[in-house]
């Protein structure tokens, strides 16, 4: 019986260090792209890179919205003033619709200073290493 109260005892402790583990993780607040979090461009699926060197050529692009201020709501990329962020659509294969793939640039639009993509509507950014 002592056998079994050790290891509920034990069991308990994880579980509550897992718990509190996780939140603490959560209290620190959300990752900002710049914290080295990268993709190197040849990883970026085909429609990523062809997105991307559109970018630099200007376009044209094929959808209406790109191009289109990026307000940054998630605060998830660095803190820029309004208008510095442009997103632009990475085609989702099987998608009806623009899909959930972007890539998103702050800085001039045919020179911006860093590029950064995201595979899942905005919930995480990667820096796009060229």
């Amino acid at each position: 019986m002592a056998h079994s109260t050790g290891f509920k005892l034990v069991l308990t402790g994880f579980l509550l260090a897992a718990a509190l583990g996780g939140h603490l993780a959560q209290a620190k607040g959300p990752a900002t792209a710049d914290a080295a979090v990268t993709v190197a461009l040849a990883e970026l699926p085909r429609q990523g890179v062809e997105t991307y060197h559109l970018i630099h050529q200007g376009g044209p692009f094929p959808y209406e919205k790109d191009g289109s201020v990026f307000g940054n709501r998630e605060r998830l990329l660095p803190a820029s003033k309004r208008g510095y962020y442009r997103e632009y659509t990475v085609p989702t294969r099987g998608s009806r619709d623009r899909g959930i793939q972007r890539i998103v640039c702050g800085g001039a639009p045919r020179t911006p200073d860093a590029c950064y993509y995201t595979a899942d509507h905005y919930a995480s950014f990667r820096r796009i290493v060229p």
